[in-house]
């Protein structure tokens, strides 16, 4: 309990403490115009007050990702805590906040945009294929995942292609209409139901005495499988996420002050990290140790351990509310994933997206290609889904390092995060079964080896544009209004 406790404690004190060096670091200015100002448009770009903001960015990032990884990651054993915690605080929160920030000053630019102003145009095209991967993979995982826990939930009496169908519409309809008409208001109540749900089974572990295992050097990772890479691709959302990066820029179009962004972006990060430790917690302790959570897992996956751990914590009621909050987890990121794909479709084809029919024709083709993707295994789906998600993360980390190195910042803050996950993202994948299949020896080898090749290449970039005095925001002088 003492360690699961003090995690939580720490990932709030690195809020109020390396959460305010960033901001400080980064340099805000109250006095400059947002783009939910400058940029206006009634239907992606408007301003909203911060509390909103906040709970919509929760939602947006908190996909299963912190409840399905963590609880996959409880496998760990403590170590899973260790991970939560200094990834979330120096990873993942400052990934989160830069590039939030970063897209504020480059009127909401997407990744992709941002990548390619930073990074140079060869990034243009790969980082959008690797970007709309990601969103689809998101966007399909999160369907999948949602009507499973439904089907449980009615016991199977509402048929499972039903419920798909039924979260597909509303995919539709969010991914089309107005950011204020249905995810503006709806996400108030849907983060209601998050909230209790996370603090009802927090609650819950900490009242009745769960005897959630401590981190010590006997006991800090019980399970035999490698650490290193596979932690990483294991718990993402909570710790660091590159799907964030996809899902921040949609916020930096509706701040309506920089001030706001520390809350906003690096705050809900750390309220995910907050999430996963709770979920992570309630895995370890809950089925008589480490070989009863394997068994579950393997006979129901995740899934049945939400409805477990919420039933046996909080009762039949408080249970159904409990897994209807990890319920609107996948929905609410879902429902952006496919908005932001849409999006980023747009700004790389240069599609005015005011009227409906120009948003129409672009989001028709993602969802018939992400339909047929729910017939493909989900385990399969999901590790590429991984891999895709922190390769996406170290570019979004590349970027912020980029923009604070041409700064003259602190740009170690984003570089040694995203060079450790560049070694991991090249190991992974070299060894991994969907991709090269190399023995793990080879694959450190040519993890450490690739990454240094793209560190050089970096600073080769970074010192040009620094020469060259590359613009880092758009300039936004000939606006008048006070924002």
């Amino acid at each position: 309990m003492y360690t699961f406790l003090g995690g939580i404690a720490l990932l709030i004190i690195g809020y109020f403490t390396y959460g305010k060096f960033i901001e400080k670091m980064f340099g805000v200015r109250e006095e400059r115009p947002t783009p939910a100002y400058v940029n206006a448009d009634g239907v992606d770009y408007m301003p909203m007050s911060t509390p909103k903001n906040s709970l919509i960015q929760l939602l947006n990032i908190a996909g299963t990702g912190p409840v399905f990884g963590p609880i996959m990651g409880a496998l760990y054993g403590p170590v899973a805590f260790i991970w939560i915690v200094v990834g979330c605080i120096f990873a993942g929160a400052v990934h989160d906040y830069l590039t939030g920030m970063i897209s504020i000053r480059n009127k909401g630019a997407h990744l992709p945009e941002l990548a390619t102003k930073f990074l140079g145009k060869a990034m243009k095209h790969v980082v959008n294929a690797f970007a709309l991967l990601l969103l689809i993979l998101v966007g399909t995982v999160f369907v999948s995942t949602p009507a499973s826990l439904l089907h449980v939930l009615t016991e199977g009496k509402i048929a499972i292609g039903i419920i798909i169908a039924a979260i597909f519409i509303y995919y539709i309809l969010a991914t089309l209409l107005p950011f204020d008409k249905i995810i503006g208001r709806l996400y108030p109540y849907f983060g209601a139901v998050l909230l209790i749900s996370a603090v009802g089974v927090g609650g819950g572990l900490i009242i009745t005495g769960a005897p959630i295992p401590e981190l010590s050097l006997t006991n800090f990772h019980p399970a035999n499988a490698p650490i290193f890479p596979l932690i990483f691709f294991t718990i993402t959302c909570g710790a660091l996420s590159g799907f964030h990066a996809t899902q921040t820029p949609m916020i930096s179009r509706t701040t309506q002050k920089e001030g706001q962004g520390r809350k906003i972006f690096y705050g809900m990060m750390i309220a995910e990290g907050i999430i996963a430790m709770i979920w992570a917690a309630a895995a370890m302790s809950m089925f008589d140790g480490y070989g009863g959570l394997q068994e579950l897992l393997a006979a129901g996956g995740p899934g049945a351990i939400v409805s477990e751990v919420s039933t046996t914590l909080l009762g039949a009621i408080g249970g159904t509310l409990a897994v209807l909050g990890v319920v609107v987890l996948p929905i609410t990121s879902g429902d952006t994933a496919f908005r932001s794909a849409r999006m980023i479709i747009a700004d790389y084809l240069n599609i005015a997206q005011k009227k409906f029919s120009s948003r129409l024709w672009i989001a028709l083709p993602m969802f018939a290609i992400s339909v047929a993707l729910t017939q493909i295994d989900f385990n399969i789906l999901w590790r590429y889904f991984s891999w895709a998600n922190q390769s996406t993360a170290v570019i979004a980390l590349f970027v912020g390092a980029m923009y604070l190195y041409i700064a003259k910042k602190n740009y170690f803050v984003a570089l040694i995060p995203g060079s450790f996950m560049l070694v991991m993202v090249i190991t992974y994948i070299l060894n991994a079964q969907i991709g090269f299949r190399m023995s793990m020896t080879a694959s450190w080898i040519g993890g450490f080896i690739g990454s240094a090749i793209l560190l050089v290449l970096f600073f080769i970039a970074a010192n040009k544009a620094r020469a060259n005095n590359l613009p880092l925001e758009e300039d936004v002088s000939g606006w008048n209004k006070v924002a």
